[in-house]
């Protein structure tokens, strides 16, 4: 059975999104699914806002990568010397 969540949490959530919280982060805090989160997101903005999220998501972790193989990079000279 689909438990009903009031229209204010479902607002609060979405603002959330939009100032940058995780929708996972968000997920586990009020105690749904991710799911239900992104499909209230493309209702209320369209395929175009969870596209950006994604974006985003995707350009962090590559940041995170670029990162990491800098730091590897480093040590890998290091120990060459």
């Amino acid at each position: 059975m689909f438990k009903q969540i009031p229209k204010e949490i479902r607002k609060e959530i979405i603002e959330k999104v939009k100032l940058g919280e995780k929708v996972s982060n968000l997920s586990v805090q009020y105690g749904l699914s991710s799911k239900t989160i992104y499909g209230w997101l493309s209702k209320e903005s369209g395929e175009d806002f969870v596209s950006v999220i994604k974006y985003n998501k995707l350009k962090r972790e590559n940041e995170e990568l670029k990162k990491l193989i800098g730091e590897i990079t480093l040590e890998m000279n290091i120990k060459k010397k």
